[in-house]
């Protein structure tokens, strides 16, 4: 398990981050979440070493982290940060070699990754010549080469298109269910719903939420999604004790309750209206989260 506790980090009167803790466990793939200048690569880049922390520390397993744990963590930055002139095959072979690995599991391993993110056409090729997306394939790959125990990927989805989403989404949770922790930043948003289990979201360089994508889709107030025909604009529904119609559109009626209505009751109150169409609790989507988070 990583785990980061209290990291402050100031530079100058900004203080990219304000006491941040939060632990990415092995086997999980969680989403790191925040707007634009929230710390999230200023907290990345904490784990390697790559920026001084004013207080606080990183911790790999309940020890702290040095430069041989390091060793086993494989990072993407945001940024390249591979060698653009230099061939995709060579380059991993030189990332693998600066871990430790000999030629020949460098050359397997490195071919082996190449194949499942779909650029072993490309290994004799310069980064630079390849398209954004292929680049982001191999930069993946540079980060897998030596087996990591830990991946630490800052946003690794940007710019890709499907075919490039579905690829590194499939690798990240099949590195999970390795046993591998993942940590992830993106804006997208749907794809952090769709591909991790865990989110820590952070504004300012403080922990505002956290926690498994259901906990928080089903946290505050229960919501319900009722469809009555006859009825469009749930005139049923209006007035009753604990019930407000948050929302009205195409038939569909939204309602927020407060914890002691009973949806049975509400359920036959609308069978009265008319037959009921839909009749379900509604989980907030994660963008919902995310802007309740930050207020």
């Amino acid at each position: 398990m990583l785990e980061l506790q209290g990291l402050t980090r100031r530079f100058g009167a900004v203080t990219a981050l304000d006491g941040l803790s939060f632990s990415v466990p092995s086997g999980r793939v969680v989403g790191f979440l925040g707007p634009n200048g929230a710390g999230k690569t200023t907290t990345m880049r904490a784990v390697f070493g790559l920026t001084d922390l004013d207080a606080g520390s990183v911790r790999w397993n309940d020890a702290p982290i040095g430069q041989a744990e390091r060793r086993r963590f494989g990072y993407m930055p945001e940024e390249r940060g591979l060698y653009p002139g230099m061939l995709v095959g060579e380059q991993l072979d030189y990332l693998g070699r600066l871990h430790g690995m000999d030629a020949a599991t460098t050359v397997t391993a490195a071919r082996r990754w190449l194949e499942r993110l779909g650029v072993a056409g490309r290994a004799r090729d310069k980064v630079e010549s390849l398209s954004h997306g292929n680049q982001q394939r191999v930069q993946l790959a540079a980060a897998l080469v030596h087996d990591p125990e830990l991946l630490v990927l800052d946003e690794p989805l940007a710019g890709l298109d499907p075919t490039g989403i579905d690829a590194i989404g499939e690798v990240l949770v099949e590195q999970a269910h390795a046993g591998r922790g993942v940590l992830f930043s993106s804006h997208q948003l749907d794809l952090v719903e769709d591909l991790c289990e865990e989110v820590v979201i952070i504004d300012r360089g403080r922990l505002v939420a956290a926690g498994s994508v259901d906990e928080l889709a089903t946290s505050g107030p229960r919501r319900l999604v009722v469809r009555v025909d006859g009825d469009r604009q749930g005139r049923w529904a209006r007035g009753l004790a604990g019930v407000e119609v948050s929302e009205v559109a195409g038939g569909v009626v939204r309602l927020v309750l407060d914890e002691s209505v009973d949806t049975q009751a509400l359920l036959r109150a609308a069978m009265e209206a008319g037959p009921v169409l839909e009749f379900g609790m509604e989980r907030r989507k994660l963008s919902e989260v995310f802007r309740e988070a930050l207020e």
